[in-house]
């Protein structure tokens, strides 16, 4: 029996896929992302599961992949496309490769023009597709970066992802609006930019047009996933703290998630980095958060040993990270930074003070 989870990070809309032989207990982590990585290794544990290999769909531009930090702690192996130009892989694969699982495989086709090394990985009984970026649910992925071209892409998902039964289902590597899982028939009829009887010309005129600014995290995580997502120094060492749900970054400190901080929110001092303009401001602030602006911030430092993790804030994530750092070289050492800022915190609507209802 084929175990199978769905699982996503908020942070980067990215879905990683945990496929696992019951009898064998041997499992795949199809895409998985660096801040993730307690989670998925705590749920391999509860259900009794090795990791053999960590698989990637092609070197990502919006995240760093956790698969070096998977084969460091769990002892898996890492395979991705022969074309991605990624090294520090165990397995390159080609187009028809196998990937074994148990008693189950997973095949690799080619499927560039997102990138060059883009693989669509599709299971042994052709009912289950792993698409990367190449297909998203009546999307696709871009074309105006890391050797995208609209040409190659739109022969990839005709040829090798169309070509499947109609019945097989596709699950991509990212989804912006909530939406989980597709299948070839719905994509072939009703995928608004490669569906139905549109040319290779239609489309490219579409993917040309799009005008999309590049992802925030590019500069970090392409050469990062180039290494398969080995860190700097020291970044594989640290223990999940005991204080509350964090995550870890790829830039070295932790992140706490918005439902996270709001079930510990009595036992840590919120230390808000705007400006005092803000913090009164349309976003408003969290009940009991002090305000304290990054410029003023670093004479205050020793005054926030108060015993309670510290927990920094601003309005997107940035300057907090930057307050954070700070904080850490002043010799605080419980110390996480709100992921997305007080933008996430009021978007999935959590309590604030103050701003425009």
């Amino acid at each position: 029996m084929l175990i199978f989870r769905q699982l996503f990070d908020a942070q980067s809309s990215t879905y990683t896929y945990l496929v696992a032989d019951r009898a064998s207990g041997e499992a795949v982590l199809i895409d998985p992302v660096f801040e993730q990585v307690h989670r998925d290794a705590a749920l391999l544990q509860e259900l009794g599961l090795r990791l053999k290999w960590t698989l990637e769909t092609h070197v990502h531009a919006d995240h760093v992949t956790a698969a070096w930090l998977l084969r460091r702690q769990l002892g898996s192996a890492i395979a991705l496309g022969a074309a991605s130009g990624a090294a520090g892989a165990d397995r390159l694969l080609g187009h028809g490769d196998g990937l074994d699982f148990g008693k189950r495989r997973l095949l690799a086709r080619a499927t560039p023009g997102h990138t060059n090394g883009c693989m669509t990985y599709v299971l042994d009984d052709e009912s289950i597709a792993f698409t990367g970026d190449c297909l998203l649910i009546r999307g696709s992925g871009r074309t105006d970066f890391q050797q995208g071209d609209a040409l190659t892409m739109f022969r990839s998902v005709r040829e090798q992802i169309f070509s499947l039964p109609a019945a097989c289902l596709l699950y991509p590597a990212h989804d912006y609006r909530g939406l989980t899982v597709t299948s070839v028939e719905e994509e072939r009829r009703f995928n608004p930019r490669l569906g139905g009887d549109i040319s290779a010309g239609d489309f490219a005129g579409y993917m040309h047009n799009l005008g999309l600014p590049h992802p925030k995290k590019m500069d970090l995580a392409v050469p990062a996933n180039l290494q398969c997502g080995r860190p700097g120094d020291g970044l594989a060492e640290v223990a999940m703290p005991a204080w509350g749900r964090l995550h870890y970054t790829f830039g070295g400190f932790w992140e706490i998630q918005p439902q996270a901080l709001e079930e510990i929110l009595e036992r840590v001092c919120i230390v808000d980095v705007r400006e005092e303009a803000e913090f009164n401001g349309a976003l408003g602030h969290i009940r009991g958060a002090r305000l304290i602006p990054l410029a003023t911030l670093g004479p205050r430092c020793a005054g926030l040993a108060t015993g309670k993790p510290v927990v920094t804030v601003c309005r997107s994530g940035a300057r907090s990270a930057q307050a954070l750092v700070l904080l850490q070289k002043a010799g605080l050492a419980e110390v996480a930074n709100l992921a997305g800022g007080m933008l996430r915190w009021r978007a999935e609507g959590y309590t604030v003070q103050g701003g425009i209802v």
